[in-house]
């Protein structure tokens, strides 16, 4: 909550709050194999908004960065899917 509110009202509109939002409780509520599979979906939904805005210059590439860490930071690391 606090990056989003470092970022500004006008760096956020609020249904990329909630993407931003979603993607954290996920991964916080995250404990079992299902829960890692929202958690995985969220994630991807939250870097395609970080992608957007930074390809639309609403944000720079390191607010981006600290923005995904953060919510990243919020779970379990997430196993990777291998080939």
């Amino acid at each position: 909550m606090k990056t989003i509110q470092d970022l500004g009202a006008g760096k956020l509109h609020p249904p990329e709050q909630d993407v931003v939002r979603e993607a954290a409780d996920a991964m916080f509520f995250s404990r079992d194999s299902t829960d890692e599979d929202q958690a995985h979906e969220a994630l991807r939904g939250l870097y395609a908004l970080v992608d957007q805005l930074v390809d639309a210059k609403r944000i720079e590439p390191e607010a981006a960065g600290r923005l995904t860490a953060d919510v990243e930071a919020c779970g379990p690391p997430m196993r990777v899917a291998g080939p």
